[in-house]
């Protein structure tokens, strides 16, 4: 086949899913085999690596193994991306991992599949983990799956196993959202119905598996018409040029035509569109382009381009299916950073509504989500997000978790409702950072949390940044010298810094004893720091002791403690000094709360 005659073929996007040894990598190492989609020396290559192995038959499975933990322990762990073409299609085929712990992979796999595979052991029959890819595949909304029921030679390639695993797969799937199901015998390590038709099951009288991949079509995953245009970078190489790049997420866009820009709600017409090859008059989804405008805008990355009567939801609250990835279990009130398209804006978990049940399917009452579980949440965020549901747009309506302090991803969620704000698009929120310090004892992480709380209630995107929380986590490799404390301050304001400007209120609690410390956080931080001094007499603070960390001090058990072997020195120019000796912790925090508030 010429170059280009493979060029003009449809591209179909395969996930296979399935659990532990049910067979995925040896169905597509047999796929590529039999299609002639490897060379006779990677063959030679496999045939020797299989007799090293002592196996008797060619292992196709080592063809997709890229890991040598995977070819070690005849396993899948990463996502592995494979291509192979016939006369009639091209096929990019993800192979994810079994393993309940690489739920995440599979995830990833499925994500931008027209089509999934899902392999069944025919011995073991339909198992948890089916189970739970099947689900998957369903609020993933892949619209064509094909359940190929594998080691058919195991069982003496007979029918009525084939029909009741395909009867028990059925009755679960009735509660899903699983359209154009296929179901199809194999033995992918004999390459019964792989390409040919299996003369070991005659009863079955459908397509082998080569023939059903090439009658799917990519048309179940095309997107809405609404043009959603995500900006990701600012090109600016001269005075007299500005355009702004991005990919073309759904929808079409034209030169001449009016847009609107989100969240500043400016209109401008598309003065000229360049795509890769160069100027264009018009460019569809999943093009990179630039575009330049006919006046000057305010636009950078995060912003997004979009027809004027055809807007995506403005909110900065949502509901959403999540799958939670992180060992650490979610933590109501916690702030994350959401990633959605190119904009990232902090977020807060305001609750968790339920945990699906994968087995039963039933929605079980919890207050959090544990590893790879998969459940109902509600967000808001810090800045107006611009979002459709899921089910209408599937790239507006994905989102991550990230965590802000490590930066590791802590879940992937799929938008199922949206809550519409009467914000105005450009409101935008004044990066602030408040910088409690003061002796132990004072008050600092009550009134930080009181404030918090406040602030949430006067609608206003707030999160808190304790001492405790980052020895505990980022800074855990650290120690109480003068220089590792000094270290622990450098790192909590930069933490906080990046918080800020994803447009949360951050309130940070430390003790902060040196004023060259101090100077130097400011200068991290420079216009959104604002210095509170949580002033209170050494004796009230000893008095109360909330934490009998005086006790121990004076007994001498904690050498270094501020106030008593270590100095603390009075803040040389704070821009609040509350003194929680005269005021409560009410009226504390209303003082701060109308300071945030005059300062946005």
């Amino acid at each position: 086949m010429s170059q280009t005659a493979l060029e003009n073929l449809e591209i179909i996007r395969i996930s296979t899913a399935g659990s532990v040894d049910d067979g995925k990598s040896t169905l597509l190492g047999r796929l590529l085999y039999d299609t002639k989609s490897i060379f006779e020396d990677q063959y030679d290559a496999l045939k020797r690596a299989s007799e090293h192995r002592g196996e008797a038959e060619v292992n196709l499975a080592l063809l997709t193994d890229g890991l040598r933990a995977e070819r070690e322990q005849g396993i899948t762990i990463d996502v592995a991306y494979r291509y192979f073409a016939t006369p009639r299609k091209r096929f990019i085929v993800a192979d994810t991992p079994g393993h309940r712990q690489y739920t995440r992979n599979m995830i990833t796999g499925a994500s931008t599949a027209d089509a999934s595979l899902i392999l069944i052991d025919a011995r073991n029959g339909l198992t948890d983990q089916s189970k739970r890819h099947a689900f998957i595949t369903s609020l993933l909304r892949v619209p064509q799956v094909v359940v190929v029921v594998n080691k058919m030679d195991l069982v003496g390639f007979d029918e009525e196993v084939f029909a009741n695993i395909k009867k028990a797969f059925l009755d679960y799937s009735s509660k899903l959202s699983l359209p154009n199901l296929t179901f199809i015998p194999v033995s992918a390590l004999l390459g019964d119905n792989i390409v040919n038709p299996s003369e070991n099951m005659p009863w079955y009288r459908g397509m082998p598996v080569l023939e059903t991949l090439e009658s799917l079509s990519p048309d179940g995953r095309k997107g809405p018409t609404d043009l959603r245009l995500p900006i990701q970078y600012v090109v600016r190489p001269h005075q007299n040029f500005r355009g702004y790049m991005g990919q073309i997420v759904s929808g079409t866009v034209r030169a001449g035509e009016e847009l609107l820009v989100l969240p500043s709600a400016q209109k401008a017409c598309v003065a000229k569109l360049f795509d890769l090859e160069g100027e264009v008059e018009q460019a569809k989804a999943g093009t990179n382009v630039l575009v330049t405008l006919d006046r000057e805008v305010d636009m950078s990355r995060g912003d997004m381009l979009v027809r004027p009567r055809n807007v995506p939801a403005i909110t900065q609250s949502f509901e959403a299916i999540v799958c939670w990835m992180s060992d650490d279990h979610s933590l109501i009130g916690r702030p994350y950073v959401l990633r959605q398209t190119t904009r990232e804006t902090s977020a807060t978990l305001e609750d968790v509504v339920y945990r699906f049940d994968i087995d039963t399917l039933h929605r079980d009452e919890t207050r959090r989500l544990e590893t790879n579980d998969i459940g109902r949440i509600v967000l808001t965020t810090g800045r107006p997000v611009f979002i459709d549901t899921y089910e209408h747009n599937r790239s507006l309506g994905s989102f991550l978790l990230i965590d802000p302090v490590t930066n590791n991803v802590v879940a992937a969620g799929m938008v199922t409702r949206t809550h519409r704000t009467d914000m105005p698009a450009d409101e935008q929120i004044k990066p602030q950072v408040l910088w409690l310090t003061g002796l132990s004892g004072a008050g600092k992480s009550t009134i930080a949390d009181a404030l918090v709380e406040q602030l949430k209630l006067e609608g206003i995107q707030a999160a808190r940044l304790d001492g405790d929380d980052l020895r505990t986590g980022l800074n855990s490799d650290l120690g109480f010298s003068p220089e590792d404390r000094t270290e622990n301050l450098r790192r909590a304001a930069h933490v906080a810094g990046l918080i800020a400007q994803l447009g949360n209120v951050t309130v940070c609690s430390f003790i902060t004893p040196m004023n060259s410390d101090r100077r130097a956080i400011r200068e991290i931080l420079g216009e959104q720091y604002t210095e509170v001094y949580v002033k209170t007499e050494i004796e009230e603070c000893e008095r109360r002791d909330p934490k009998g960390h005086y006790k121990r001090a004076r007994a001498g058990q904690m050498p270094g403690f501020t106030g008593i072997s270590a100095p603390f020195e009075v803040p040389e120019a704070p821009e609040i000094v509350i003194d929680t000796q005269n005021l409560t912790v009410d009226q504390a925090v209303a003082r701060l709360v109308e300071f945030v508030v005059n300062r946005r």
